[in-house]
């Protein structure tokens, strides 16, 4: 048992908790932008290399520059929003889902030309995890990394319940045209809707980094999971996209366990097809996801 918890269910919540992070952007994008975002994988990238920059400069912990890589990556996806995605707004959707496979072709490129492709990490050194209970082995990094998510979903959560801009944009996730007649700026809604996405991206992107390294392919690896825990939560639901992050990650991890002798039940490379076949089983028998999301 001891075993399970240590080797499976801990990585499992850690990397929902990640997977969580990535999806609520995502799901806010699906929701009231209206199509889906492939370069949303490597704003996660951008974050991480973002903050292996800062880390160079300042010697920080990542979890310090974190804050500020956040922001740099929002005003990268701002900048592409208003160059590359504004001005087919109106156009039908497959050209924006083009647009945005466009853009994560050119955001990898740049970051392998400004990076390179080789290995980084943002910390150094072997850390011992801390024991509890005489058997419950927990790494600090992890805490962090699970302390962090939750803490960042809090805030999301105060945001989208409690501010103005929260509730012009669950209005706008309901109904565009209604949310308009009713005098709310919709382009000030599609900022912070890009703003809160990136900043969550970009936090993913760093504590994925944190647990493992810093890679040009992070993020497109990253965006199978992501996206199916947005659809197994439901398209524009945020609590979901934290459920199917959480189910996601732990089904991944736990699929490798050996529940039938002491071999793995499915090889570890094989995790990716995990999240592949719960997104195709929900979008087969229940296409509006755990929390009842939008079908398009």
């Amino acid at each position: 048992m001891s075993d399970l918890i240590n080797f499976y269910i801990i990585p499992g919540l850690v990397l929902g908790s990640i997977y969580a992070l990535g999806a609520i952007g995502l799901t806010l994008t699906f929701g009231i932008l209206r199509f889906a975002n492939f370069a949303h994988g490597e704003t996660m990238t951008l974050g991480a290399y973002f903050s292996w920059t800062l880390i160079q400069i300042t010697g920080w912990h990542p979890l310090l520059v974190l804050p500020i890589a956040m922001v740099l990556v929002v005003i990268v996806l701002l900048v592409i929003d208003r160059g590359f995605y504004k001005p087919f707004r109106s156009s039908p959707t497959i050209m924006l889902v083009i647009s945005s496979f466009g853009m994560m072709l050119m955001v990898r490129s740049v970051i392998q030309f400004f990076w390179g492709v080789q290995l980084k990490g943002l910390t150094h050194g072997i850390q011992r995890p801390v024991l509890l209970f005489d058997w419950l082995r927990v790494s600090p990094k992890h805490m962090m990394i699970v302390a962090s998510a939750m803490a960042l979903m809090f805030i999301v959560h105060y945001l989208l319940t409690y501010t103005k801009i929260g509730k012009a944009m669950r209005a706008m996730s309901d109904s565009p045209e209604l949310a308009r007649l009713t005098g709310i700026n919709t382009e000030n809604v599609i900022k912070a809707t890009w703003a809160i996405g990136g900043a969550l991206a970009a936090a993913a992107g760093v504590l994925l980094a944190m647990d493992t390294q810093v890679e040009t392919m992070m993020g497109f690896k990253l965006l199978l999971p992501v996206f199916a825990a947005t659809i197994l939560g439901g398209i524009g639901r945020p609590y979901g996209a934290v459920a199917g992050g959480l189910v996601i990650g732990l089904a991944e991890e736990l699929s490798s366990y050996p529940w039938i002798g002491d071999e793995p039940l499915l090889n570890p490379g094989y995790k990716a097809g995990v999240a592949f076949t719960i997104m195709v089983a929900m979008l087969i028998w229940r296409p509006s996801g755990l929390f009842k999301g939008k079908v398009y």
